[in-house]
């Protein structure tokens, strides 16, 4: 009982005593002097310092310090707290349901009935809707979108996906070739991290972004240590891609890298235009020439407004260009987030990889499964998407309405979005072509830049800061889209 007494306890005398001090009522037994002082000395094993560099690297300009600070007047607008205005407006981002837009309602019907089958016996569901969900569901585990899919999606879907890519283009399509993706974001970044070489210095991938950007492109490069190559769209040839330019920033970044990929985005984000079927000819000569991988990010195919503007896959024009080009490498994007859809929450996607080595089709199967698979209930969605009501089906009338409405409005606010800004003195504008967004120039006096200048920011966003303070209008700066200095800009999305 000696061993009770004392004012610390040895391990030795504790294994000695059995145990039997716990029995003292009110015992308290002091920790070990070496276990406080490792306490003391044990920082964070995640701290800024100690993190991984790539990320503190990364930048996303749609939800930076103005998408921040619109957030926090929301909040004292909701507290009651005077300001010259009652709302914010959201023109950062393209997320058009977040802005009104009304969900097609055939989509969700289908959608609804795959989650919650017992449904299927209700009156209120068209049987169209009620033979596509059972379709999807006859195609899951279980019977249940709850069950996980096969790492690429369910069969069914894939095979829908690529029977749209065939209609679409008028070329033959393989669902071997098609991935569901947790949006179109996570097929890009899976493809990405496909061409990185592992490597640091020159001997890492470099991968041609345009400029200016959608900002996952380069936070990408930067999460994966990839060296960006900046090339720059034509703003004065409706921002098309200058096939001369794109050798100078080539040439460039040669010594920093091992040129991999190049992304091009048709229609445009953030710029709006649509590119001619020859300036996409000219890029893919331009790939194969350089050795390339094409990124076509075509996330906006059915957002085209100009009526001398019509889109062209990449991949139809590259299967019609011939047999020379069989060897081009190509992914090709799509989501469930813009066109006519807007369901940006349920981050469903795709992407379809042709011309690839069939040595590395395997690992690019065992990288997608080490995420099991996107979400069922998303890839049910992207399938309604691709199989939308035909016209002998009770749903294809409204549908079609609903569809429709929703392009004739965002055609509108194109045609005035562009003409407001070209109005307005100092401001200056090209067509909005396609897409979902206008990037204008902005033509700010030297009192202003020499202000910005002075604060240590650039003047857009001082401009966009001092918009969103005096009018609740939030906007992103250009430069967040790593536009020419000269370039003073913002971007303002067509859904608000």
């Amino acid at each position: 009982m000696h061993c009770v007494r004392q004012k610390s306890v040895s391990v030795l005398s504790r294994q000695c005593c059995g145990g039997f001090h716990n029995l003292i009522p009110g015992f308290i037994e002091p920790a070990p002097k070496w276990n406080l002082q490792r306490q003391l000395r044990r920082t964070k094993v995640l701290s800024v310092a100690s993190m991984n560099p790539h990320v503190k690297e990364m930048e996303y300009a749609v939800r930076g310090p103005i998408v921040i600070r619109a957030a926090e007047i929301e909040a004292d607008l909701n507290k009651g707290v005077p300001k010259p205005f009652t709302e914010v407006i959201r023109a950062n981002i393209g997320d058009c349901h977040a802005t009104g837009q009304s969900p097609i309602k055939f989509l969700r019907q289908v959608v609804t009935l795959c989650v919650f089958p017992d449904l299927m016996t209700e009156p209120n569901f068209p049987s169209d809707a009620k033979d596509r969900a059972q379709r999807i569901l006859n195609d899951c585990g279980g019977k249940s979108v709850g069950a996980y899919s096969d790492s690429a999606g369910l069969m069914v879907v894939r095979k829908d996906i690529a029977d749209f890519i065939s209609k679409r283009d008028g070329q033959p399509a393989s669902f071997e070739n098609v991935y569901l993706s947790t949006g179109a974001s996570d097929g890009i970044k899976t493809i990405m991290k496909m061409l990185m070489t592992g490597k640091s210095g020159k001997d890492r991938a470099g991968v041609m972004i345009p400029i200016p950007q959608y900002p996952l492109y380069t936070a990408t490069t930067a999460e994966y240590n990839a060296y960006t190559i900046n090339y720059y769209l034509d703003e004065d040839n409706k921002w098309a891609l200058n096939i001369p330019d794109l050798e100078k920033s080539l040439d460039a970044a040669r010594p920093h890298c091992k040129p991999r990929a190049i992304v091009v985005i048709n229609p445009g984000n953030p710029t709006g235009q649509v590119l001619s079927r020859k300036n996409i000819e000219d890029v893919i000569k331009f790939a194969k020439r350089e050795n390339l991988f094409i990124l076509a990010d075509e996330v906006y195919q059915d957002n085209v407004y100009d009526e001398n503007s019509e889109f062209f896959s990449f991949k139809k024009v590259l299967t019609e260009m011939g047999p020379d080009y069989n060897n081009v490498e190509l992914a090709s994007f799509m989501s469930s987030s813009k066109g006519f859809m807007g369901e940006c929450g349920f981050r469903a996607g795709y992407f379809e990889a042709v011309n690839l080595d069939p040595e590395v089709v395997p690992y690019l199967n065992k990288s997608i499964s080490a995420k099991l698979c996107s979400s069922v209930p998303g890839q049910a969605l992207m399938d309604v998407i691709v199989n939308p009501p035909k016209p002998s089906e009770p749903s294809y009338t409204h549908f079609m309405q609903e569809k429709e409405n929703v392009l004739s409005q965002l055609k509108e606010k194109a045609l005035l979005t562009t003409n407001t800004f070209n109005s307005i003195e100092g401001m200056k504008c090209n067509i909005l072509q396609g897409a979902m967004y206008a990037f204008p120039r902005i033509f700010l006096p030297p009192k202003a830049i020499e202000t910005a200048k002075s604060m240590g920011i650039s003047p857009d966003f001082l401009y966009c800061s001092e918009l969103l303070e005096a009018t609740g209008i939030c906007v992103v700066p250009g430069s967040g889209f790593d536009g020419k200095e000269f370039l003073v800009s913002i971007l303002f999305s067509l859904c608000d």
